[in-house]
């Protein structure tokens, strides 16, 4: 029997950047944790009672770590990786009933987990200004990029295309589509510049709806040059990127925003806001932008596309770039906080 027991209650989950996280440490954690799940994968308020009032009962006083932003908050001999605080800053963003169980959440992990992971100073920030006093127990441990996340082989590019049905040209936005992610902004922007680019460039949208947590996106009317993708899955995710003119994230709040550093990754040039955890993520290899202006990501978008110089930049810069996170630095730093437990 391990020492130390994940709670991994979130894997049967679709993947978002979350799921991947878990994911890809418990990977290279499995053989120093025993991993503890439902026998079926449970969502909302029953994978929450059975995280609150099961999994306790399963830990026999060992140290528990829960990498999915939730845990059971009587449990203090816990490690929590807390991934934003979005629930608290922003409630207007999520369903009411899921706001409110984060707001009351949250605030009591922060007080009474033995150590707090958070993914960027920005999340420790936010953190820290909820509960003071959790703040030398926070730990920052960047997110890293699986190796997939690669320039590809334009063959596989062109078989990613095909079956997605995108043109040649095309800018992409990866991530949920949620209220955050401030694409009825993207949209408009491109609204503004249509007749400014070459007329066969769309603009492709890849990611899920979470409407139950988080409403309606509201991107009708959707502009003519859109394609609106759903969820794409991870293994055709690298030639998505690596097949992408410019690569744009309007984010308004990330923790983190593993998005942007994945196409980096690829090789593709980055528009990214200027909000969040995302200038401290992408550093200088990628435009910022103010995700509340329209005209800004308009000209951001706009500067990517007919500035050739410029994206030779961005594509060198973004591959150094990216090259500094890796899964392997998160676990090993991730493992020495929960040995020193």
């Amino acid at each position: 029997m391990a020492k130390i027991v994940m709670n991994v209650r979130t894997l049967g989950i679709q993947a978002t950047g979350v799921q991947r996280y878990t994911r890809e440490v418990v990977s290279r954690l499995a053989h120093e944790v025993d991993q503890i799940s439902p026998r079926r994968p449970l969502h909302g308020v029953s994978g929450h009672v059975w995280e609150q009032a099961v999994l306790p009962l399963k830990l026999s006083d060992r140290l528990l770590w829960s990498p999915a932003g939730t845990g059971p908050w009587l449990v203090s001999r816990q490690v929590v990786t807390i991934h934003d605080l979005a629930a608290l800053d922003h409630p207007e963003w999520f369903g009411s009933r899921f706001a409110r169980w984060y707001r009351f959440l949250q605030p009591r992990l922060l007080a009474t987990a033995e150590r707090i992971i958070t993914v960027s100073e920005f999340s420790r920030q936010r953190a820290a200004a909820y509960v003071p006093a959790a703040e030398e127990r926070i730990v920052v441990i960047p997110l890293g990029i699986g190796a997939a996340f690669r320039p590809v082989e334009k063959d596989q590019v062109a078989d990613v295309r095909r079956r997605l049905r995108l043109p040649d040209s095309y800018v992409l936005v990866v991530g949920s589509l949620q209220p955050r992610k401030n694409l009825r902004r993207l949209l408009a922007a491109w609204r503004r510049i249509e007749d400014r680019i070459p007329s066969d460039v769309v603009l492709a949208i890849s990611g899920m709806r979470f409407d139950h947590l988080f409403g309606d996106p509201d991107l009708s009317p959707t502009p003519t040059r859109v394609r609106l993708l759903g969820y794409v899955d991870d293994v055709d995710l690298p030639a998505l990127y690596t097949g992408a003119l410019v690569f744009v994230y309007p984010s308004l709040y990330e923790g983190f925003g593993l998005p942007p550093l994945e196409a980096m990754a690829c090789g593709t040039a980055v528009v990214s806001a200027n909000a969040g955890s995302l200038p401290e993520v992408v550093g200088d290899a990628a435009v910022l932008v103010e995700p509340r202006e329209i005209d800004s990501i308009a000209e951001g978008l706009v500067r990517a596309l007919e500035e050739e110089p410029l994206r030779t930049r961005l594509h060198a810069a973004g591959l150094a770039r990216a090259k500094e996170f890796t899964w392997e630095r998160t676990a090993e730093a991730t493992r020495r906080v929960l040995r020193l437990l």
